[in-house]
């Protein structure tokens, strides 16, 4: 047995248990993630220390940022030109994207 409490085990225990379930199929499918996510998920937490997967998903955001700006300046050079042109513009609609 282990010199742990009772209680601390049992908390371990159920942490274990909880993650279980989260990783099931049903629990996979209600969430919207595919199995090969998850094995991909997988794969990452096991080669990459806790410390390179914050750089990594740091490095990603960053790489996400600057795709926006890059869109965003798209957007405006095709408005300018809109405008320049003489032509109306259409009206924009704005799409929020989670």
């Amino acid at each position: 047995m282990t010199d742990r409490p009772i209680p601390d085990r049992t908390a371990e225990l159920e942490r274990r248990i909880a993650e279980l379930e989260r990783r099931s199929p049903r629990a996979m499918i209600q969430d919207g993630r595919s199995g090969l996510e998850e094995a991909f998920w997988a794969v990452t937490h096991s080669i990459f220390p806790e410390e390179a997967r914050k750089h990594l998903k740091s490095a990603t955001r960053e790489q996400l940022m600057a795709a926006r700006v890059y869109v965003d300046k798209w957007i405006a050079r095709l408005d300018e030109q809109e405008s320049a042109s003489g032509t109306p513009a259409r009206p924009h609609e704005k799409i929020d994207v989670e």
